[in-house]
């Protein structure tokens, strides 16, 4: 097992981290930009390096940085956490020539699966549904035209290195084809500088389902169950539960096997999600791979009692799976709490945190890295808060999450929890009626 761990990244997710090496007897050390010289996982940490300026080009995507931290330390292991690096293969592949373990996947399959193009053809081949769409890459405005008439509209557009919403567009009429087209190459070039794009059938009134997974280096692979990521907000999401209201036993058997087929494909190791778009005939659908740990894992961790991020380093370590396949034993719900303000379309509310009352009691867990007197910097994710409720059903587990919502006490900047409140209170998300489309319609009052 290893001795030390380094953790490239901050906030929640750092501390989360921090929480279970604490736990497995592994030493920790905590990276940090000038802006986040105050942040909890700093003080949690055995070791904090600083790693330079608040922008994340200068710090927490900083390789030579990062490395030049791991090596003081003497850490053997690096922990990407989500986002960052955290499926940069290039990244993971630099820890190796150092003799430092990237607690994830190995660079290939970091590769194979993030690029979109690939990724797909790699699901064909291993007999997992996908979407109708193009077979490669679109070369000109004149083959999307044509192949949109030959698929039907409506169509939707992706960046192959696409992620997080960007360079991406749904076409619902001829004549806005081109202008989509143009737009999504150069939204594509600028966030991933990369133009390439493809074509898609655009799924109606879908919900997004997607399956923990986890493999070893001795090609075992399992299912952990779903995750139901329907409510969201241009492609990011906002709300995250399982068992999924939509789910039957039937369709979680087919989509738990297709991930582990989309899984075994690649002889993936290490903890993972296979995201699916699910239609209202319940035929679902290879959306793409997420090979790390993601933001909603603490569903998963609640939902059948099981430390995922403990897996993960186990993994690393060499250490095999059971291969037991996982059902939901609970209902549960997470909730995001961001620093924005829902009453002026989201926008980021940065600054300093004056009074803070986090919400406790029965079914509730907090993972988060704000105190009083916290200043959030402008620099990152405006997430500062993921509160997750559990029991036995789905009623008692909004219920839970409405009382603990009413705790909740966030001031001096805006947050989402009036959001939450309201959507928590909503006839149509009580009654488990929505689809990826539901916050277009949603009004918050």
């Amino acid at each position: 097992m290893f001795k030390k761990i380094l953790i490239a990244n901050r906030g929640e997710i750092a501390l989360r981290i921090i929480r279970t090496c604490k736990e497995m007897g592994i030493k920790t050390v905590a990276v940090y930009s000038t802006a986040d010289k105050d942040s909890l996982h700093v003080k949690f940490a055995d070791e904090a390096v600083c790693i330079g300026k608040p922008q994340s080009s200068e710090s927490y995507l900083n390789i030579p940085h990062l490395m030049a931290a791991a090596e003081i330390t003497n850490a053997d292991a690096i922990h990407p956490g989500y986002g960052f690096l955290a499926e940069n293969a290039r990244f993971a592949e630099i820890c190796g020539e150092h003799g430092i373990k990237f607690i994830g996947p190995t660079p290939e399959m970091i590769r194979k699966m993030g690029d979109k193009m690939t990724a797909k053809e790699t699901m064909i081949a291993a007999g997992v549904p996908v979407i109708p769409g193009s077979e490669g890459l679109l070369q000109s405005l004149e083959e999307a035209k044509k192949l949109s008439k030959q698929m039907g509209l409506p169509i939707i557009l992706k960046a192959t290195a696409g992620g997080g919403g960007k360079g991406m567009r749904v076409v619902w009429k001829d004549e806005e084809l081109e202008n989509a087209y143009n737009m999504a190459k150069n939204e594509a070039r600028a966030s991933f500088n990369n133009d390439g794009i493809y074509m898609e059938k655009f799924v109606e009134e879908p919900r997004h389902i997607e399956i923990q997974v986890a493999g070893d280096q001795y090609g075992k692979v399992c299912h952990l169950s779903e995750r139901d990521c329907s409510i969201q907000r241009r492609h990011q999401k906002l709300v995250e539960e399982s068992p999924s209201p939509f789910m039957t036993p039937e369709l979680r058997e087919k989509m738990g096997e297709a991930a582990i087929k989309a899984a075994s494909a690649i002889n993936y190791e290490s903890v993972g999600t296979i995201e699916f778009l699910v239609d209202k005939h319940r035929n679902f659908y290879f959306m793409e791979m997420n090979t790390r740990i993601q933001v909603e894992h603490g569903v998963t961790e609640e939902v059948i009692n099981f430390d995922l991020i403990k897996e993960q380093i186990k993994i690393a370590a060499g250490i095999p799976i059971s291969g037991k396949n996982y059902t939901p034993e609970m209902h549960v719900i997470e909730c995001r709490i961001n620093a924005e303000d829902p009453y002026n379309d989201f926008r980021p509310s940065p600054g300093k945190i004056t009074t803070l009352h986090i919400p406790g009691g029965h079914g509730v867990r907090v993972d988060s890295h704000i105190y009083a007197g916290y200043v959030i910097p402008p620099y990152y994710d405006s997430m500062v808060a993921k509160l997750i409720t559990i029991a036995q059903t789905r009623e008692e587990a909004i219920n839970t999450m409405e009382r603990a919502l009413s705790e909740f006490v966030i001031e001096g900047v805006k947050t989402t929890i009036p959001f939450h409140q309201q959507l928590m209170r909503d006839e149509n998300f009580r009654k488990g009626n929505f689809t990826t489309k539901f916050t277009e319609t949603f009004k918050l009052v």
